[in-house]
């Protein structure tokens, strides 16, 4: 009987589930208005914000709610607020998408091993498959960037901070000549994350030169054209990097 009657409190007098509504914040309701004014294009990138004054004469609210609803809008990476300053709608890009989600990928890193694993294969997997779309794709243009990039490298031995930066814009340079910007983002976002695990190894070991003999190679196969043999010297570099990268 007592398990019926606790059945029973679960339902309405006509016997129907009870659909609690739920009341929202006032930031929300305000937020999914200035959404929907970005979304719906009545607010364009680098137009300026409504006042607060404005904003809140228009919702019927206080600044408190009008201020956490811009907060949650520059969070998401919709708007830029400047002190002194009316908030500005941004224009999105593939890279300011990947940047939002910085802070959430490396936190996710720091707390499992196997997720540094998984995005190590993940890289040599993207890489491998950029390698054969540049071989195809390479201009004079592109091949002189990235040998120019090479030098200064070469010009940074001994120096890790500086080398490595160098390491990063020759993989990215490989991914943009895809003419994706997508892609170049994916590759600009991956290496970002682990630089965090790149260790000194490869300064105090010595494998910098490996570093830049390796790069050599794909730049040769690069600007034959040579697909598969872009793919092997891009595989056989990161296998062999990888163990650069740990916790």
């Amino acid at each position: 009987m007592h398990k019926e009657r606790k059945a029973l409190s679960k339902r309405g007098s006509m016997g129907q589930p009870v659909e609690q509504i739920v009341r929202r914040k006032l930031s929300d309701e305000v937020f999914d208005r200035l959404e929907r004014l970005i979304t719906s294009g009545e607010l364009k990138p680098g137009d300026e914000m409504p006042s607060e004054r404005v904003l809140m004469e228009r919702f019927g609210v206080g600044r408190p709610a009008i201020r956490e609803a811009m907060q949650a809008l520059a969070n998401m990476g919709l708007v830029n607020i400047s002190h002194g300053e009316r908030a500005k709608v941004l224009q999105l890009t593939a890279k300011s998408l990947f940047r939002q989600v910085d802070l959430t990928a490396k936190i996710m890193l720091s707390q499992s091993t196997d997720s540094l694993e998984h995005l190590k294969s993940a890289r040599i997997f993207f890489e491998r498959g950029m390698a054969r779309e540049a071989a195809v794709r390479a201009t004079e243009e592109d091949i002189a960037d990235l040998q120019e990039i090479i030098e200064r490298q070469r010009a940074f031995l001994g120096h890790a901070e500086e080398f490595i930066s160098a390491d990063m814009q020759f993989h990215t340079r490989i991914a943009q000549i895809s003419g994706n910007p997508i892609f170049a983002a994916v590759s600009e976002a991956m290496l970002a994350w682990l630089k965090t695990y790149h260790t000194d190894m490869l300064i105090w070991t010595g494998k910098e030169k490996f570093t830049l003999v390796e790069h050599e190679e794909i730049l040769g196969r690069l600007a034959e054209n040579d697909a598969d043999g872009a793919e092997a010297a891009v595989l056989k570099h990161l296998e062999r990097s990888r163990a650069l990268y740990t916790k």
